[in-house]
């Protein structure tokens, strides 16, 4: 190996940068600020990972749909569902962490809204297949005393 600066054919040699005249060219000083990620806004949904893309019932295969459909089914209640981004999450009735659902995996002509009663089955979210989503969702009670929506917009109160 020759200790020469390494160059890109036709270009000229690549070196870092000098410091400006009069200033120390320790090893500290030429480190970037420790302190480099941005700061985030806090968020409630940040320790939810969402794949992306999703796997929608228009994307997961027919061998995931099949296992899913074979599987047992379990009750929850809703925990939080937003029609404009299409997701929401299920707190199951057993325990456990909140369950991811999507909007194409709900049947029945109402949007959930919090506190509704569901049934669910589950499938597991690729590519590492550890988490897992409602797929086949309904809404078997409605939250009493609240205002629904059909998905063709109506609202109905009870």
């Amino acid at each position: 190996m020759s200790s020469e600066p390494a160059t890109i054919e036709g270009s000229r040699p690549m070196t870092p940068p000098l410091p400006p005249a009069g200033s120390p060219t320790s090893p500290e000083s030429l480190k970037p600020p420790a302190n480099r990620h941005r700061e985030r806004s806090p968020s409630p949904m940040r320790g939810y990972l969402i794949p992306s893309p999703l796997p929608t019932r228009r994307n997961r295969t027919y061998s995931a749909t099949a296992r899913a459909s074979e599987g047992p089914s379990f009750k929850g209640v809703c925990k939080c569902f937003s029609r404009s981004k299409g997701h929401g999450f299920i707190t199951p009735s057993d325990g456990g962490n909140d369950i991811f659902v999507h909007i194409s995996d709900i049947e029945g002509e109402y949007v959930p809204v919090e506190g509704d009663e569901l049934s669910y089955k589950i499938c597991s979210i690729p590519p590492k297949m550890e988490k897992v989503q409602a797929v086949d969702v309904t809404i078997t009670h409605l939250k009493p005393g609240t205002k629904h929506e059909t998905w063709g917009g109506h609202i109905i109160s009870d």
